[in-house]
């Protein structure tokens, strides 16, 4: 009979890299243990991701960087677009609402002045001035509940920037748009990099579950995901008739098929360690592990026979857990 594991340790071993990336160190000196209060609290929060994920398939959320502007013509353009020429509230970061095609030139001005001054046009090659977010949630989800967590997000993630957010809840999934100026009021700026974008999925999730909404905002690979996401340039272009190219629904290259394989190794060593637990909730967590992992989507019969065979590992042991 094998011994039982660790469980709290293997689940922060191997959790982490599943939930949390940016925590993942490598070819450095270990990190400190945690104290057995916090390592017991960390467990429990992975154990609450694990049944979230793969008990609950909880929604996720959406958190995407459109595009931005290097020149004032086109932040005052995507303002256009996202109030749908005025018609449509604008909330800025004070909290302010204002609306009408007229309320949009004293925002651009505001912006124009409103720091470094921004040019009508930039030049080639410019850095942006502002970026543009999209923070969705999938069809059902109350839209102002949606806005009341963007609204709390961006006083997070967004302080000491001026920006401006718009709801759209005329369309399948509601959503709002952010568009922020990338120099804050202290100079700084915003820069925003795939951890940081994590973050900001977290951050959303986070603030969704504070108003009862079930949220989640896990990796692809997590869960057994490879889709690419159109930018809204390539969106736009289906809606006016004007797209020539398509893009592939999924994503298949090496680094992507690696970073699936990676995902999988660690939902295994979860899975078996789980199913060896004395606990029975412990044990059932760990069989609806193998169904998730039985169901992943593959984009190749290689991927497809890998998953299907690590599931069938974590029950083996489920079949003969230490007691």
């Amino acid at each position: 009979m094998p011994q039982a594991p660790n469980i709290d340790g293997v689940l922060i071993t191997w959790g982490d890299r599943l939930f949390y990336p940016g925590n993942r160190v490598v070819k450095v000196k270990p990190q400190p243990k945690l104290k057995a209060g916090a390592a017991s609290q960390r467990a429990a929060a992975i154990r609450q991701r694990i049944e979230a994920t793969v008990v609950r398939r909880a929604p996720q959320v959406m958190v995407k960087v459109t595009g931005g502007g290097r020149g004032m013509k086109a932040i005052a353009a995507h303002f256009r677009y996202i109030s749908k020429n005025g018609r449509l509230d604008v909330e800025d970061e004070r909290g302010e609402t204002m609306r009408g095609k007229d309320t949009l030139y004293d925002l651009a001005d505001d912006w124009r002045f409103g720091g470094t001054l921004i040019d009508d046009v930039a030049e080639p090659g410019q850095r942006r001035e502002a970026f543009n977010i999209m923070l969705s949630m999938p069809r059902g989800t109350d839209p102002l509940t949606v806005q009341r967590a963007a609204r709390e997000f961006a006083q997070v993630e967004l302080a000491d920037h001026k920006y401006v957010m718009v709801l759209h809840d005329h369309q399948a999934n509601p959503h709002v748009h952010i568009s922020v100026r990338a120099e804050s009021k202290h100079g700084k700026r915003l820069n925003p990099r795939k951890a940081d974008l994590h973050r900001w999925r977290e951050t959303f999730a986070e603030k969704l579950r504070g108003h009862g909404v079930e949220a989640e905002a896990t990796r692809q690979a997590t869960r057994g995901r490879s889709r690419n996401f159109d930018p809204l340039w390539r969106l736009k272009a289906r809606e006016d008739g004007r797209l020539r190219t398509h893009l592939a629904s999924a994503k298949s290259g090496a680094q992507a098929q690696a970073t699936r394989a990676e995902a999988v190794e660690a939902w295994m060593h979860v899975g078996r360690a789980l199913a060896m637990s004395g606990n029975e909730a412990d044990r059932d967590l760990a069989r609806s592990i193998a169904s998730f992992l039985k169901e992943m989507p593959a984009t190749q019969q290689a991927e497809q026979r890998t998953t299907n065979q690590v599931a069938d590992r974590v029950m083996e042991v489920r079949n003969d857990p230490v007691r």
